[in-house]
């Protein structure tokens, strides 16, 4: 039942039960009529407070008409009497219209307070999504600042760097000739030779970084591209005891892009993954078709990404790994991206990570 119907038939019920008081009760118990004549005003000011004004005084004129009666012909004898009766009537429509105005216009004050705290709300939200709007403007300056940056770290790294690693590299090789595989000096060699590598991969990841990916899109198959990324990575699950598999096996999954740079990309995740991963671990790779979009996710049983950190793992520069350059993941991010694609990792403590890559079909 609607609140309205349910005030007013209590009102109605009110008054009848308050009129069949007085009607039932004999005339000379003076003081019960006296006091039943006063009950009338609790339905007058509810009625005021539940509908205003002229609920109020919709109620007392209710009121006045079922007392009436009993005023003319139970009470008839007696002027004075009568001219008391009558005046309670008067009050009655007295009380009704003031309290209900006072009533109608408290409720209009309520409604105008609610409106304005309506909309200081709506100013409050519209200002926070506005500094929202400004911080992610802001931090994107920023990225923008330090890729800049890092462009011209890069043109130097590549002049001033990779010459030199080129040259000590070619010396290296020529004196490893000189030994023989299990002498102690072969061995230094050998490292220095791939510690040369290990910081030409550097150089090279800050040039890539730095520079625009640039995409030469063209139909390629993501199955082909996933299998054989299971080949390139089998090594390194091998080494590190963890089991690297594709569930379910994919079907036909074309797309538009660069295969090579995404076979790039997808081997950072998963050499990530592995390397996040406890020994007997597994990572597993898989893919699907969602409205014109290929999902595919990556994912490990290894110990999961703190939340204050998830956000910052597609950084430049930053990582959790002692020799780690924190750029496999951030430049990963941008192949994807000048792929028309998006890319975000679902991590919770102690379950594992999921890195899910979406690019637009074929």
């Amino acid at each position: 039942m609607k609140p309205f119907l349910l005030r007013v038939l209590l009102l109605a019920f009110s008054i009848l039960g308050i009129s069949l008081l007085h009607y039932f009760t004999p005339l000379h118990l003076h003081y019960l009529h006296d006091i039943f004549q006063r009950f009338y005003y609790l339905p007058v000011i509810l009625s005021s407070l539940w509908f205003g004004f002229r609920g109020g005084l919709a109620c007392a004129l209710a009121v006045s008409v079922v007392y009436a009666p009993h005023i003319l012909f139970q009470w008839g004898e007696g002027f004075a009497l009568g001219m008391e009766k009558y005046l309670e009537i008067v009050m009655y429509n007295v009380v009704g219209g003031i309290t209900g105005l006072l009533a109608q216009r408290e409720q209009s004050r309520s409604r105008e307070l609610q409106r304005t705290a309506e909309g200081l709300e709506e100013s409050y939200r519209n200002l926070r999504e506005n500094s929202e709007r400004l911080i992610a403007i802001e931090e994107q300056l920023r990225r923008s600042e330090r890729l800049s940056t890092l462009g011209e770290m890069a043109a130097v790294l590549a002049h001033e760097i990779r010459n030199p690693l080129g040259s000590i590299r070619g010396t290296a090789e020529i004196l490893r000739d000189d030994y023989r595989p299990g002498d102690s000096k072969y061995e230094f060699i050998e490292i220095q030779i791939k510690e040369t590598e290990r910081l030409n991969r550097v150089v090279e990841d800050f040039l890539r970084l730095a520079r625009p990916q640039a995409v030469v899109p063209y139909p390629c198959s993501l199955r082909d591209e996933l299998e054989m990324i299971l080949i390139l990575a089998a090594k390194n699950a091998n080494d590190c005891k963890v089991h690297l598999s594709m569930h379910p096996q994919l079907k036909s999954l074309d797309i538009i892009g660069d295969g090579e740079k995404l076979r790039q990309a997808f081997l950072n995740i998963v050499i990530n993954a592995i390397q996040a991963t406890p020994v007997g671990g597994s990572v597993t790779i898989s893919a699907s078709l969602s409205d014109s979009t290929c999902v595919i996710r990556f994912k490990d049983t290894g110990p999961g990404i703190p939340p204050e950190i998830r956000e910052r793992i597609f950084e430049p520069f930053f990582t959790t790994k002692r020799d780690g350059t924190g750029l496999g993941l951030a430049i990963t991010k941008k192949i994807i991206e000048a792929h028309g694609g998006t890319l975000e990792a679902e991590s919770e403590v102690g379950t594992g990570t999921t890195i899910v890559v979406r690019l637009p079909a074929s």
